[in-house]
Formats: C-alpha cells, sequence, structure tokens
C-alpha cells in the first residue's frame, strides 16, 4: 500500500507550518462512503457492466461469507482490462460531497497535511489526490497498470492501521497528532490509534460510537469546523 516517488521509493513529506490553536498537523480521510455519497465502486461496475458482480461480492461480504481482502479483490476485478481513462471518467461523475477542494485549502491553512487513506487502488486514490488537492496517499497497490491499461488484481492486503502509520510517518506528525476520517469499520481501526477519529455519513452506530466526532454533511467544510473544536485524545 501507498505512494512512491519515480524512483520507487516513499516520499518523505514533512509536515507544514502549524498553526497555534489547531491541533491537528495530519488529516487522513477515506474515499467510499466518506467523500462519495454512493459507492464509487457501484458506479464503475454500472458504466463497465459489472453491477451483478458488485452486488454479489456486496451480499457474500455483509453475510461474513468473504473476508475484506477477497471483498476487494472482487471489486478491483471490475476494473480488470480497462484503462485508467475510462475510471477517471466514471470518478468524475460520481457524487461526492460539496466544498472538498475547499475544506482541504482551509486544512493548509491551519498547517495540516491532508491525506486519503483508502481500500481503494493507486490509480483512483491519484485522482482525488489531483482533483482536490490531497497532499499523499495510502492506497492498495494490487494492479499493474501498463500504458494506462488496468491489469489482474493480486495480493490484496487491506491494512487501514498501517497505512495510517506510514502516512504520519512521512508527514513528519506523530500518531496523536493525526486524525482519520471515514464511515466504515475499517476506518473506526485507525480511530483507535489516532489521535482522533471523526465518523462522517456512516450508517454503522458502532462506527459513530467509536469516534470522538460523529457528523452528517453533504459538505466537507463541515469536517474542518468540527475538526477546529475536537481536542485529541492524547
Amino acid at each position: 500500500m501507498g505512494r512512491r516517488d519515480p524512483d520507487g521509493n516513499r516520499e518523505s513529506l514533512l509536515a507544514g507550518s502549524h498553526v497555534a490553536g489547531f491541533p491537528w498537523r495530519l488529516v487522513t480521510v477515506d474515499i467510499d462512503g466518506t467523500l462519495t455519497l454512493v459507492h464509487g465502486w457501484r458506479e464503475i461496475a454500472i458504466a463497465f457492466g459489472r453491477l451483478p458482480e458488485f452486488n454479489a461480492t456486496n451480499r457474500q461480504f455483509a453475510a461474513n461469507e468473504i473476508g475484506e481482502d477477497q471483498h476487494l479483490t472482487n471489486l478491483l476485478e471490475i476494473a480488470d482490462g480497462h484503462t485508467v481513462e475510462e475510471v477517471d471518467a466514471v470518478l468524475r461523475t460520481t457524487p461526492k460531497l460539496s466544498g472538498i477542494t475547499e475544506g482541504v485549502r482551509e486544512l493548509h491553512e491551519q498547517g495540516a497535511r491532508v491525506a486519503l487513506l483508502s481500500h481503494n487502488p493507486s490509480y483512483v486514490a491519484e485522482w482525488y489526490e489531483r482533483t482536490f488537492g490531497f497532499d499523499d496517499f495510502d492506497a492498495v497497490d494490487a494492479q499493474e497498470v501498463d500504458h494506462g491499461r488496468i491489469g489482474p488484481c493480486t495480493g490484496v492486503h487491506a491494512d487501514k492501521p498501517g497505512g495510517f502509520r506510514a502516512l504520519v510517518t512521512r508527514s513528519g506528525a506523530t500518531p496523536p497528532q493525526g486524525v482519520h476520517v471515514g464511515d466504515s469499520w475499517s476506518d473506526a481501526e485507525v480511530f483507535r490509534i489516532a489521535g482522533g477519529g471523526v465518523a462522517l455519513n456512516s450508517r454503522d452506530p458502532e462506527v459513530n460510537r467509536l469516534a470522538d466526532l460523529a457528523l452528517s454533511t453533504r459538505d466537507f467544510r463541515d469536517v474542518v469546523r468540527g475538526l477546529s473544536r475536537l481536542v485529541p485524545r492524547r
């Protein structure tokens, strides 16, 4: 998982100049269900004529018939053989929160780095990074992209806590200075090791319970306002 520079090394990204009074030096954000108003892979599945496969893997995962790694493998295989350009076209039209670019900019003004922490593949995280001005990402590296065409999915390993730790290291922050924003159980696992957790538009009562702040909004700037009032746990 993660982002690498052209030489194959993980980038070292130092935290920006911190603004007094704002407690967070690193804000990590999930994508599907957090920045999006729908599941992004449902939109991809519809565009590629693979909605039955999307529905099937969701049913199996919800029934605990398959684990998260197999579920992610099934989702990513929907894009096998398609181009990154085709995926980008779907991402552009996927319904999302308003104010993402503005919210990221406001966090930058507070001296925080803002990174994506997602189980999406890198080519999806890269689109969100360049579109909305995120600084970094940690995503699933399980598909080779050759001349823009996406290959088969192999070796998926979901590990958001590990991704959070990697982002913390690259940002120059410490875990208590980092806060994670997400909507699912895998995000709640990050809440436990971060300085704070924000459940954003989560439909899972347990995720909301484990978060330090639960928000329901269609404007990402409300997250920034919430973070300015949230005190790190440690």
